[in-house]
């Protein structure tokens, strides 16, 4: 049994007395966590570069300025990434394209017809027939992807007609083509009013509709066949000349993309420069966002010098790094005197470090994109240490990050620490309200809502237009969903490593319908009716004593699951008049009962139920004596000293102030439900015999409960059965309505002297070698 003194007593004795291990590895125990917890402030100051300029003016948009702001060195005001991008972007869009005059395109268009009409000269010649002479000539007309009409095969049989076609193309090339002709498709790709045009070391700047493209070619051709062509001539000679067209002035993309990027390279990176001495922002004037950017820029000017300098930057950046492990280091003090069980555990430890550090990361990286400060996901560890352990451990992990955070050099000021308290405390807070993983919605709407609160209430304080708020209030609704999302998707991995069982993962445990509680309600209904039953007193018990009364509520469902195994040998799934036991040794049978442990570890593990729920199964029963086949054993051979461990539970004993709490509601609710006048004396008088029978076999000397517990827990527990076992009422033929059991009152009584319970020592309720339900 634990003794529970204050804090003024346990932190004297926690700081003087030695750890109980030799001191080597209390050594070790407590450096690894002063080691992470330097390595941790040492990763922040290599996120967080320290500024060396001291005592520098912080200051928002929207305050107000309590003095002048005078600048001691020049210094440029940069523009943002995003204001640069756009303004090259813009300059890049305006550059002129560049389109090169191409002379070689002439030949280039004469050449590929002078060889398409050879090649009809030449079928002509070698065909030995008109049939064979018009196949061949549609094959070739294929070939080019021409068509082959009557009509065009009709033409190319004519050796006059195919030299018209072959002179009109030739000539518009060599009179119209060489004036420069552009493809249409590239002249839409330039977009410009204007182009550069190249002709070797001559450049011209010429309207863009002055250029004529290759459909204006097309339609000059047929002119230069002669008044006396016919339509099927021209339109076979437009073909031709769309077939085989060369432009004779051509897009250049190198020399376009050049231009681009002179252009882009030509944009000042600045937005204006800041002489020395002069005001930046004057006494009692609004800070507006031009100022802020002046005071970003100057504080990166001041930071740059002092490193040249190196003044006093050794002094600052040690400062820096006591700074923030003295920051951390509370958060360590806390786990040490308050969370014991947390710092004790380097898991636990480790998970807490890795989230802070994942913390400070994606802060680094909002800052150094230029994002919103809301964007810095506080809410990713906060739920998760929520979850995990508790809200006040969260709330606390909260603060104290958060005032960390809003001290680095990027976030210095009001806003970021109010808003980041403010969205902290609500995911810390918004866990107790969510009982399944699937309501990560109603998380996502409580942070959502507390950045929108922050950002209105900052927008009110500084005086902005209110259209300034809706910003804020859409990337934390964005961060509010990442977050969530992803710290319920990371959960069950840090569950796994730390060995914590969430409330999330215990409710789900609780559904009834799971296949292991559903296989105890059809193969040993009378355990199953039993395990709810306890349920009830422990959960009952734990909020009396302020327990976890969800875990002692989940255990109790399962602690008796070894029995669907052989339920038949457990009196609440026997029926009348047979009891198996009758027919075996004593040994055997206690054999038999003690296995329910065994069998339900197993089972649990095939389940992959979480340990703090197998525990349950281990501790209920504790290293309690089977008393009643012992006692049997040794009557049926008085001189043969039986071995008590074949007749006691293999344990542990209840290491928990719930598995101590299912023991007791497990042996009462046996114990009462054989009683045949269940009056409120008898129960209490049963109730403490069962407690006492456990303080006296030292059953509960590992668990954590005061005798203040135990006090209250008794006083619970005789109430919640008698409100069960109330006064029953007399029916006419005399029959009470708890029916034949009034046989079982004597061995029942007797089975509570022993202290028994379910599947307990003994606890004949049906006649000799009936072990108990």
């Amino acid at each position: 049994m634990a003794d529970r003194r204050g804090w003024w007593r346990i932190v004297p004795r926690a700081l003087s007395e030695p750890p109980a291990a030799p001191w080597p590895w209390g050594v070790i125990h407590h450096g690894a966590r002063l080691a992470l917890l330097a390595a941790s402030a040492l990763t922040f100051q290599a996120l967080f570069p320290v500024a060396p300029a001291p005592d520098f003016p912080v200051l928002e948009r929207g305050m107000v300025a309590d003095e002048d702001v005078i600048a001691e060195v020049d210094f440029d005001v940069l523009k943002s990434e995003q204001e640069l991008a756009a303004e090259q972007a813009e300059a890049a869009a305006s550059a002129t394209p560049v389109f090169d005059v191409v002379p070689s395109a002439v030949d280039s268009l004469t050449h590929g017809v002078d060889r398409f009409f050879s090649q009809i000269d030449t079928i002509s010649a070698a065909a030995p027939d008109e049939d064979a002479r018009a196949r061949a000539v549609a094959a070739l007309l294929a070939e080019y992807r021409l068509e082959a009409t009557p009509q065009i095969l009709e033409l190319l049989q004519s050796r006059n007609r195919r030299n018209a076609v072959r002179r009109a193309i030739d000539t518009a090339a060599r009179q119209d083509l060489a004036q420069g002709y552009a493809a249409s498709a590239e002249l839409a790709r330039a977009n410009r009013p204007r182009l550069l045009l190249r002709d070797g070391a001559d450049e011209v700047l010429v309207p863009l509709d002055s250029i004529r493209t290759g459909a204006d070619f097309f339609e000059i051709v047929p002119a230069y066949l002669g008044r006396g062509a016919d339509p099927s001539t021209a339109t076979f000679a437009r073909q031709v000349a769309v077939r085989f067209f060369q432009p004779s002035i051509r897009f250049s993309q190198i020399a376009t993309e050049n231009e681009q990027r002179r252009l882009r390279a030509a944009v000042p990176t600045t937005k204006g420069r800041v002489l020395a001495g002069e005001r930046i922002i004057a006494a009692h004037e609004q800070v507006s966002a031009d100022v802020v950017e002046k005071l970003a820029a100057y504080r990166a000017r001041l930071d740059e010098l002092d490193r040249l300098e190196g003044s006093g930057s050794w002094s600052r950046k040690t400062g820096r790094f006591l700074f923030d492990m003295l920051l951390l280091g509370i958060l360590g003090v806390l786990l040490y005197f308050f969370r014991p069980a947390v710092y004790a555990d380097l898991r636990h430890v480790l998970v807490i470090t890795l989230l802070t550090l994942v913390l400070g990361s994606a802060a680094a990286i909002v800052a150094s994109s230029g994002w919103p400060m809301v964007m810095i996901p506080i809410a990713l560890p906060v739920l998760v240490i929520a979850a995990l352990w508790d809200g006040r451990l969260a709330l606390s992990y909260a603060l104290i990050v958060s005032i960390l955070l809003s001290t680095q050099a990027p976030f210095g000021g009001v806003s970021p620490l109010f808003t980041m308290v403010l969205a902290g405390a609500a995911a810390a807070m918004a866990v107790r309200v969510v009982l399944r993983r699937s309501q990560t919605w109603v998380f996502v709407s409580v942070i959502a809502g507390a950045y929108a609160v922050a950002g209105i209430v900052l927008t009110l304080l500084r005086g902005l237009p209110f259209s300034s708020a809706l910003g804020a209030v859409g990337w934390g609704v964005a961060n509010a969903a990442g977050s969530a999302v992803l710290a319920m998707a990371l959960l069950p991995l840090f569950e796994a490593y730390t060995r914590i069982t969430t409330d999330q993962t215990l409710l789900e445990l609780g559904d009834l319908n799971r296949p292991l509680l559903k296989r105890l309600a059809l193969e040993a209904p009378g355990t199953y009716v039993h395990s709810i039953n306890v349920a009830h007193l422990a959960e009952a018990a734990a909020r009396a004593i302020s327990a976890n009364t969800l875990l002692a509520r989940i255990g109790a469902y399962y602690h008796d699951v070894g029995k669907v195994v052989k339920p038949q040998y457990f009196i609440e799934n026997q029926p009348p008049g047979r009891n198996p036991h009758d027919r075996l040794k004593p040994a055997t049978s206690a054999t038999m009962v003690r296995n329910h442990v065994l069998e339900g570890v197993r089972l649990a593990e095939e389940a992959k139920l979480p340990d703090s729920v197998k525990a349950f199964i281990k501790e209920h029963h504790g290293t309690q004596l089977i008393s009643f086949f012992y006692d049997q054993a040794r009557e049926v051979d008085p001189d043969l000293q039986p071995d008590p461990r074949v007749f006691r539970y293999p344990g542990p004993t209840p290491r928990s102030r719930e598995t101590a709490l299912l023991m007791l509601a497990d042996s009462v609710e046996s114990a009462t439900r054989v009683l045949s006048d269940p009056t409120p004396e008898r129960i209490k008088e049963v109730v403490d015999q069962i407690v006492d029978g456990k303080l006296a076999q030292h059953q509960l000397d590992e668990s954590p409960m005061t005798f203040g517990d135990l006090r209250r827990v008794r006083e619970v527990l005789v109430t919640s059965l008698t409100n069960v076992y109330h006064q029953r009422i007399d029916y006419p033929n005399g029959v009470k309505a708890d029916g034949p059991r009034g046989r079982d009152a004597a061995p029942g009584d007797a089975a509570v002297g022993a202290g028994a319970g379910s599947s307990g020592p003994g606890g004949p309720a049906g006649g000799p070698r009936r072990a108990a339900g």
